[in-house]
């Protein structure tokens, strides 16, 4: 039981939810006191390095997030993603390459899918589990937490490839990954300032792939999303705060990020949102060692410098 069972489907909660998240999480970060003695850039260079100004950035999120969900909601609705029970153990999903990687209907479903067998080629067949009434079961809490570590590798896997790809294509880069590199200076309100075909690739089809390969019900996508959005926040907040959980359980945090923003750094740390798996194994590992900035606050240095 969940809050809003009753009242929205989890396929909405999905939808929007983490779009609120985003602005109460990163607006709370923007109402905080300036905290000098805590940030990794003087916040006289946030406003003297940064490329593109606070108004903009709203716009791009806003915007961003705009597509994102008239996506969301346009697969819902899409009759090129056809739901056709058979029985009350399968049901089948007839997909195009649009459908293929929809992050909704099948969220309703705990998948352990198999392909498409003889008599309905081009379709995957998704198990389900309900009770006598036909409502879905969702999975134990273990079960749950396996799918979302999962999730949390295949998103990271997609974001590497694909972020890393944009900086070395240099059309890619020159008209679509810059827009997010005019922040010098991160700032939270900034974490999804991207260009519009850069949130489609990287977020809407990078959470997608990691939705329908962990087998996640939606009410458990609604949690692994929500998640997501809030550690990215997080990853662009700029601020070394004492306690941050994000900071103590995750390698790739803010100042981790920070360093891919720098000049030097451009070409390094690209993993993202959670590990720096990619980064260690396929050598674009910058370390990296935190150090006292003269005038108060901490500085992110390349360790190589």
């Amino acid at each position: 039981m969940v809050f809003w069972e009753g009242y929205v489907s989890d396929e909405l909660m999905g939808t929007f939810a983490p779009i609120v998240l985003y602005w109460v999480y990163a607006g709370f970060y923007h109402l905080l006191p300036p905290l000098e003695k805590y940030r990794l850039h003087a916040r006289k260079d946030e406003e003297k390095k940064n490329l593109v100004p606070f108004s903009a950035v709203v716009k791009g999120v806003l915007l961003q997030q705009l597509v994102q969900a008239i996506v969301a909601l346009f697969l819902v609705s899409s009759s090129t993603f056809q739901l056709i029970s058979t029985n009350n153990s399968y049901m089948s999903f007839h997909l195009d390459m649009l459908g293929g990687i929809s992050t909704v209907k099948t969220n309703s479903l705990a998948v352990s899918g198999r392909v498409s067998d003889d008599t309905h080629p081009g379709t995957l067949q998704l198990t389900t589990t309900t009770n006598a009434s036909g409502v879905i079961v969702q999975p134990s809490m273990p079960k749950q937490i396996l799918q979302i570590l999962i999730a949390m590798f295949v998103m990271d896997t997609w974001q590497y490839f694909v972020h890393r790809y944009m900086h070395q294509n240099k059309f890619l880069y020159r008209h679509i990954h810059s827009q997010h590199h005019r922040l010098v200076v991160p700032y939270a309100i900034g974490a999804l300032y991207n260009h519009p075909i850069e949130g489609l690739l990287l977020d809407t089809v990078g959470g997608a792939i990691s939705f329908l390969v962990s087998g996640m019900t939606a009410r458990t996508a609604v949690i692994f999303f929500c998640f997501a959005v809030v550690k990215t926040v997080d990853d662009h907040c700029g601020l070394w705060l004492p306690g941050n959980i994000f900071h103590l359980l995750f390698q790739n945090n803010t100042a981790y990020h920070d360093i891919h923003h720098q000049l030097q750094g451009l070409k390094y740390n690209y993993s993202q949102p959670f590990f720096s798996i990619w980064d260690r194994l396929l050598g674009t590992y910058m370390p990296f060692n935190l150090v006292k900035r003269p005038g108060g606050g901490f500085e992110a240095k390349l360790a190589k410098e």
